[in-house]
């Protein structure tokens, strides 16, 4: 490494970000990436291990220390290069991404971890704002079609992947714009949607014929915000295209099945959040859900449920509550015992910086309101005992709710989709495919292949985004016989 004793030396800084009170009033993104001299001096943390668990921890297999050692001798291209042979869209994974990476620094074992992510967030925003990010039409083409059924970070890396080797591409996304639950699922203040535009710009000049308003299917599931304006079936692509990739997001939400669940002013974060996100785009919305003034309850303490924090205090909400079924976990995780794994540890996001209550071992029993409208929710403390929850006795409350937002998951990818294509499932509902061997992410179905959230279920934009580049190499050997493209 360029600083063999930085480790040593330097300490960890964290991305400076607005203060919570002032980014409240804006839907902006608010972290802004490091200065080259602190980009230097963080890539200087980065030891010279050995074994870089980092790569391992990273799902897209980020070279991580070699782009470290690139920044701080200030070769930001060639740091840019190495990032992009592994993640085609590291804006995306620089913002949002959870950093598993991190969790398996070498040195986080007795300290704070290399800063693996602002990084990451530098070397990309320093590519674009020097005009290094550029199109890579192939250099000759292959003549054979593929069609890609969804356009999140999985579809959208399966397609660039393919677009690059030569294969005529075509993106099918039944909202009215490009970039699927990265588009309508994660809030602007989290990740800004003119980094997907200029994506899309990017692949439309390597050859990436995006199509909207188009659901692959049948009949269009009632219960997924609809914005599609034409249905395809499954056999008319299959007719067209050498070959297809389903790639939509785990879209089915967990429901809460208790009284008073048919009250209004109960709904699926997804029927909330992406609201916003359209308003902000300036589209104007019909009957938008609006916390402004009123008692938020938020059911799911993971990322979702953040989300739905943060858009709350941004509409001016009186109050907002978080509950999780869990039990409050640890402030810090067990090193020894869990290194260099993902650890279970108590996590604070920026939206609960911003203003939030949060309980933990809480079961919703019941909501109950008038006119049929929720006014309030019965709830109950839970503990856990060999593995089962058990109501704890006398420990019923009741809270004030206005708005009671679900946020506690999703279970499976759109069924519809899975049942038009006729591909076997697993046990979960998920499209039924292999990520090895002979025949890799190729589906039951002849000519279908399916990664992502399709594939795997609910999971992170960084799975996504590998598992959209191993389909495609998969994809490729299948019309090809042979890949040039990296597994």
């Amino acid at each position: 490494m360029g600083k063999v004793t930085g480790f040593l030396e330097y300490q960890r800084l964290q991305e400076a970000s607005e203060a919570p009170e002032l980014r409240k009033k804006h839907y902006k993104e608010f972290v802004m990436h490091l200065s080259d001299a602190d980009a230097k001096v963080q890539g200087a943390r980065c030891m010279d291990c050995g074994i870089p668990f980092c790569n391992n921890g990273c799902p897209v297999n980020n070279i991580i220390p070699d782009w470290n050692d690139l920044v701080y001798h200030g070769n930001y291209q060639e740091a840019l290069d190495v990032l992009h042979s592994t993640n085609n869209f590291p804006e995306f994974t620089g913002r949002i991404c959870p950093a598993p990476c991190e969790a398996a620094c070498t040195l986080g074992i007795n300290n704070d971890p290399v800063g693996i992510k602002s990084i990451e967030h530098f070397i990309i925003d320093k590519g674009w704002e020097n005009g290094w990010v550029t199109p890579m039409p192939a250099a000759a083409k292959t003549g054979k079609k593929v069609a890609v059924v969804g356009s999140g970070p999985a579809g959208m890396a399966a397609a660039q992947q393919l677009a690059r080797v030569g294969h005529d591409v075509t993106v099918f996304e039944k909202n009215d714009r490009i970039g699927g639950l990265l588009r309508y699922g994660i809030p602007d203040f989290k990740m800004e949607k003119s980094l997907i535009d200029r994506r899309v710009a990017q692949m439309e000049a390597e050859g990436v014929t995006f199509k909207t308003g188009v659901f692959v299917g049948k009949d269009f599931p009632a219960n997924v915000t609809n914005w599609s304006k034409q249905t395809i079936s499954p056999d008319q692509l299959m007719k067209e295209f050498d070959a297809v990739v389903i790639s939509g997001g785990a879209e089915q939400p967990r429901d809460l099945p208790v009284p008073g669940r048919e009250l209004k002013g109960v709904h699926f974060a997804m029927e909330f959040l992406p609201l916003q996100n359209k308003v902000n785009a300036g589209d104007k919305v019909k009957d938008q859900i609006m916390a402004t003034g009123k008692h938020v309850v938020v059911i799911g303490g993971g990322d979702t449920g953040s989300d739905c924090v943060g858009t709350s205090n941004r509409h001016g909400a009186a109050s907002v509550m978080q509950f999780e079924l869990l039990a409050k976990a640890p402030e810090q995780e067990n090193k020894p015992l869990v290194w260099p794994y993902w650890p279970t540890k108590l996590r604070t996001s920026s939206s609960h910086e911003e203003g939030c209550e949060r309980d933990w071992s809480v079961a919703t029993k019941r909501l109950e309101g008038k006119n049929g409208k929720v006014e309030k929710l019965i709830a109950a403390r839970v503990e856990w005992k060999d593995g089962k929850m058990q109501e704890v006795p006398d420990s019923e409350f009741e809270l004030k709710a206005d708005l009671v937002l679900l946020a506690m998951g999703f279970v499976s990818p759109v069924q519809q989709v899975l049942d038009a294509f006729g591909v076997d499932k697993d046990a979960r509902g998920n499209a039924k495919a292999t990520t090895d061997g002979d025949g890799c992410y190729q589906t039951s179905m002849k000519k279908v292949f399916a990664a992502g959230d399709m594939r795997r279920g609910q999971s992170l934009v960084v799975w996504a985004i590998r598992e959209g580049r191993q389909c495609a190499r998969a994809v490729d050997e299948y019309l090809m016989g042979s890949s040039v493209l990296p597994r």
